[in-house]
């Protein structure tokens, strides 16, 4: 039996920063992992890091995405990870009229917060990113956004926490999780019996699973995720690459539990795009999301409108043939807000997930914020915004 003060389910980005950090502390960690780290979504995405800054009166938001960036800036910089970090910039296509209005509006409520962000014309645009199409009517700048890798990112962050201390054990699928009489909690994996005085569930869209294990209903829902790949070329993309239709559809409408999709009920809202260019010369795009329960089997259909939409944007693309498609499923909330912080109801439990399709840009900070609560136990105030206290619920007995 292995015995921790902290036991952490899950080897994502959010759980592999919050044993960096807690053992930065010098607490005594063990985190759980069912398969490899960064072998689910933290490890499938694109890789794009966002951010507008802190702004003159950071919210959470704020703090997960300008925090996490600061952090990978740090893994890279200074405590010696390549993880293919790079301050590149973001730039949101924008196709109509409609779209340049509603960037136009949003740019101008950004700056008032004192945060980062500029409406660039199309021949400004294509200064910066020579492929964008010229049918843009322009797009908005973010020169606070970058990119990582994600597989190389999340295990920096694993290994940072076994130098600090902790013990990473992989491939050890939890299968029950019970509390212990006299505190803490036992947990039974594939690989042995775990225990430890405190329990970080950061399971991502598996939360709701081991939920169930502590007669828990959490509020998490797997959505599908969709990506693919070109073959590797030269140097043709710059900064990570979105475009203005999803965010402007999700924010005048957010359309349901879980809101900000782009399949509901079978029926195509909108489309979403998010890409950039890897170091190894891959050009990696996605965005389709939609609740399909576990299934991580690719959807041509999505993999298609996806890759006309970057087309739109990236003429070139269109030359270039796929070379690879995959899935993955996101842990999105039903109510659209992350999870972070002490679980009522449970002695000592604790949750960090719900950061849906940025878990990879948000997660460090996720995790930072969750293992300074646990460590010092008062929480940040901006944790408010991610109180699981009336949402984490006692499961109802049929």
């Amino acid at each position: 039996m292995i015995e921790a003060e902290v036991v952490i389910v899950g080897g994502g980005i959010a759980g592999c920063s919050a044993a960096f950090h807690l053992a930065s502390h010098g607490r005594r960690v063990v985190l759980l992992e069912r398969g490899d780290i960064a072998s689910a979504a933290s490890g499938q995405n694109m890789g794009g890091i966002d951010s507008y800054g802190w702004g003159d009166a950071p919210d959470l938001q704020a703090h997960l995405t300008a925090g996490s960036l600061e952090i990978f800036e740090a893994v890279q910089a200074d405590l010696g990870q390549d993880i293919e970090f790079r301050l590149s910039g973001g730039l949101q296509a924008i196709r109509t009229a409609d779209e340049y209005e509603w960037e136009r509006e949003r740019v101008e409520m950004l700056r008032k917060r004192g945060q980062l962000a500029e409406l660039l014309t199309s021949r400004e645009a294509r200064s910066i990113e020579p492929g964008l199409s010229p049918a843009l009517l322009g797009a908005m700048y973010a020169p606070r956004r970058g990119q990582a890798d994600p597989v190389r990112a999340t295990q920096a962050f694993s290994r940072l926490a076994e130098l600090h201390g902790a013990r990473v054990m992989i491939h050890h699928d939890v299968t029950a999780v019970m509390p212990r009489p006299a505190g803490g909690y036992s947990l039974t994996t594939s690989g042995g019996n775990v225990v430890g005085d405190a329990l970080v569930i950061a399971a991502g869209a598996w939360c709701g699973p081991l939920g169930v294990m502590l007669d828990l209903d959490i509020p998490i829902v797997p959505v599908r995720g969709q990506m693919w790949a070109t073959a590797p070329v030269a140097p043709q993309s710059f900064h990570t690459i979105s475009a203005a239709e999803s965010a402007m559809t999700w924010a005048r409408a957010h359309g349901g539990a879980p809101p900000d999709l782009t399949i509901r009920d079978g029926r195509r809202v909108t489309r979403h795009l998010y890409g950039r260019q890897r170091r190894n010369g891959e050009i990696i795009f996605g965005g389709d999301r939609e609740v399909v329960g576990y299934d991580t089997t690719p959807d041509p259909r999505g993999i298609a409108v996806n890759r006309d939409h970057a087309v739109s944007v990236l003429p070139f693309l269109g030359n270039l043939p796929l070379a690879r498609t995959w899935a993955g499923l996101m842990p999105f909330p039903l109510d659209g807000k992350p999870l972070i912080g002490r679980i009522p109801g449970r002695d000592n439990a604790w949750i960090v997930t719900g950061l849906a399709s940025s878990g990879f840009g948000r997660g460090p900070m996720a995790g930072k914020l969750l293992a300074d609560y646990l460590h010092t136990g008062a929480p940040a105030p901006v944790l408010a915004e991610a109180d699981p206290r009336d949402r984490v619920r006692e499961r109802r007995r049929s």
